[in-house]
């Protein structure tokens, strides 16, 4: 039923000019402008990523987006560039090694915003 629609991934945000600052310098994305909502959108890859105003800013814990990404040790370092900050796990169930965890059929490695919502990039491992 939904398999053709467009999709939008909603973002909290406390400080909108601080979280634009971050998409756009760090992450390098295009703004697409300010909704009369106050929402502030992306398009990404053929989806919307959109940030919108929230005092209190997010309460998750767990990856809100994620961006599959051609060679995540390239796009590590381009984004570490950029001033990202990537985190580091050493539980039994996840370790990261130079940030990145490998998932079953995909590589990942997460970071925050400034906004506190977890993002990560992500890389499928080929089948062979």
């Amino acid at each position: 039923m939904l398999s053709d629609s467009s999709v939008t991934t909603m973002l909290p945000v406390k400080d909108m000019d601080r979280a634009r600052a971050f998409y756009e310098g760090c992450l390098g994305l295009k703004p697409g402008g300010l909704r009369p909502d106050g929402k502030f959108v992306y398009a990404v890859g053929g989806s919307t990523l959109s940030l919108f105003p929230r005092p209190e800013g997010t309460k998750a814990d767990h990856t809100a987006i994620s961006f599959q990404v051609d060679d995540i040790a390239a796009s590590i370092a381009n984004l570490k560039r950029a001033g990202v900050v990537f985190e580091d796990y050493d539980y039994p169930e996840l370790k990261t090694v130079d940030h990145v965890c490998v998932l079953g059929s995909e590589k990942a490695a997460w970071f925050k915003d400034t906004e506190g919502n977890y993002l990560c990039i992500h890389e499928d491992i080929a089948e062979g």
